[in-house]
């Protein structure tokens, strides 16, 4: 028993002089590494670009925010003659209509009444026309007396004007005296564009007590484009005054018009007036609810301009990178306007002849100014 425990103390001993000596050589190999590195790693340098601020004339422009629409006087909703069941809808919405063609077929009892109404009228006058005749004859022979000569004529009359009537009211429901048929097809009073419908087929229509049309027509050919100006920017537009048309959905793309007139009323909540101005639409291009935007040139004054690629975004801030010495950088906030797609008008926040980073300036934002 004292031979085995000898013997494991060895063991533990050789163990714990291993060990050390791993640590050691472990220790040495560090260090060694450690010289072999050098001290320090110098920092790549931010490639930067910069730009002089500068002064130069340009336009003063008015922009206004503007959408297009039709023409209200161009517009027609058509509403069924009479009440009754759709029978069919023949249009969708987008669907190019020439005037006079079938945009719906209704069919009612309220024209059944009204070509009963007719064919009677009709039996009546015929009846009364006869009569009349007959009359008209004993009388030119002294047959009969000249007061029922006048009764005669008098019945004649009226059943001639009940006819009239009941032949206008058949019409004004669409329908024609030599059909028999109690349906009726609608058709468009205009040329147009089918802006939407407002029925479908198998639906039961209230006639004009219906506050849905069957289907809204407009002719596109010529649209208002309306814009807000504000009461301050008023004497900038008058009626005949040269503007510029810009649309989100064609960009690059512009048209001149005319103001054609400016609204008398502000609009208490938002401080504007309606501008209007008249386009003739060719090609279509300009649709109902586009988003415009209305130009102005007013006149030449001068403005402090930098690249646009300058302008960096910061939340609700507007900055820019200022190169104040060699090397040294300072992020100033700036109000800014928009001149076009290369350039942009600083209202206040920078001065002639200064630099700011036009390329590179994220990199120093984000690496911290020097």
């Amino acid at each position: 028993m004292i031979r085995h425990a000898m013997i494991s103390e060895k063991n533990s001993c050789n163990i714990a002089r291993h060990a050390l000596l791993a640590v050691c050589l472990l220790a040495l190999l560090t260090a060694a590494c450690k010289k072999q590195e050098p001290a320090s790693t110098p920092s790549q340098p931010i490639a930067l670009k910069t730009a002089v601020v500068r002064v130069a004339s340009v336009d003063d422009l008015l922009e206004i925010p503007a959408r297009i629409a039709a023409d209200p006087g161009r517009v027609v909703r058509v509403f069924p003659p009479a009440g009754g069941r759709l029978l069919h809808v023949e249009v969708r919405p987008g669907d190019q209509v020439a005037r006079g063609r079938a945009v719906a077929v209704l069919e009612s009892s309220d024209i059944w009444q009204a070509r009963s109404d007719y064919n009677k009228a009709r039996a009546e006058d015929e009846r009364f026309d006869r009569t009349f005749k007959r009359t008209k004859l004993l009388y030119e022979h002294k047959v009969i007396s000249e007061r029922e000569f006048e009764d005669a004529q008098a019945n004649f009359t009226e059943a001639r004007a009940e006819l009239d009537r009941a032949t206008a009211r058949l019409r004004l429901l669409g329908a024609t005296p030599d059909n028999n048929s109690n349906q009726v097809s609608l058709a468009a009073p205009i040329a147009g564009t089918v802006l939407s419908i407002g029925a479908t087929t198998g639906e039961i229509s209230k006639s004009t007590d219906n506050s849905d049309a069957i289907c809204t027509i407009a002719d596109l050919s010529t649209v208002w484009i309306l814009g807000d100006v504000y009461e301050k920017d008023l004497a900038s537009v008058k009626p005949g005054s040269n503007v510029e048309i810009t649309l989100s959905a064609y960009p690059g793309e512009s048209w001149t018009g005319k103001v054609a007139q400016v609204s008398d009323a502000v609009d208490p909540l938002s401080r504007t007036l309606k501008l209007r101005i008249v386009m003739p639409n060719p090609g279509r291009k300009f649709k109902p609810d586009m988003f415009a935007g209305i130009r102005v040139h007013r006149h030449q004054a001068e403005a402090t301009l930098i690249p646009a690629t300058a302008v960096l975004h910061e939340g609700g801030d507007t900055a820019v990178m200022v190169q104040t010495g060699d090397g040294k950088y300072e992020r100033r906030l700036i109000h800014e306007r928009a001149l076009n797609v290369q350039e942009t008008i600083v209202l206040d926040g920078l001065k002639s002849g200064e630099r700011v980073v036009t390329e590179g300036a994220a990199l120093l934002r984000g690496g911290g100014e020097n």
